[in-house]
């Protein structure tokens, strides 16, 4: 099997609901967060590629257009943990990138999220 990553580097603010009011991440607060696209395949293309990196544009650009810089419970309607934030795009990118294996969401550079289905 061939895997590669990608990362995709954004800032951005969250609040979480449903934890008491003591708990840190209850309020409003900002990480630098990480998206990490993982793609998998066990046959190579005509190059050599499990695909070009570069292919990987749009997912750039929906990083940089609807994330970063923004406060993500303006953005969705669920509760915008790591996990449901790595769910999330796994789900939009995979029709697109039918080699998609995971993504990984990190908030800092000790946490991290993956959802790989």
């Amino acid at each position: 099997m061939y895997v590669i990553r990608k990362e995709f580097h954004f800032s951005a603010s969250h609040q979480l609901r449903g934890l008491p009011m003591e708990h840190p991440c209850s309020r409003v607060h900002g990480h630098n967060y990480i998206v990490t696209v993982e793609l998998a395949t066990d046959k190579l293309d005509d190059v050599g590629f499990v695909t070009d990196y570069r292919a990987l544009e749009p997912i750039k650009n929906y990083v940089d257009e609807v994330l970063d810089h923004q406060h993500l419970n303006d953005v969705y309607s669920f509760n915008p943990t790591a996990e449901n934030l790595a769910r999330v795009i796994y789900n939009i990118w995979k029709a697109s990138f039918p080699q998609l294996r995971a993504i990984e969401v990190s908030e800092t550079p000790k946490t991290n999220a993956r959802y790989e289905p």
